[in-house]
């Protein structure tokens, strides 16, 4: 292995720390406990959203509102 000049070696070592200052950066936006919520959020709101699934669960709706009446009226 050849001598490498200190210079150069400063310059490698600062370029690791640098790049490993936005890894961390970068996983700890990532691991954002409010992030992830928000993002999950989000996703299910798409979800929802979806034509099939909005009347899928209004369908669900209307049926659990049957349900309830009915034990209510038998009581």
């Amino acid at each position: 292995m050849a001598d490498r000049d200190p210079d150069t070696i400063k310059a490698e070592i600062d370029q690791a720390r640098e790049q490993l200052a936005i890894t961390v950066d970068s996983l700890a936006v990532r691991a954002n406990p409010r992030r992830i919520a928000d993002d999950i959020k989000a996703g299910v709101i798409r979800f929802v959203q979806k034509p099939q699934v909005a009347v899928t669960l209004a369908g669900v709706g209307v049926v659990v509102v049957v349900l309830v009446v009915r034990r209510i009226r038998q009581s």
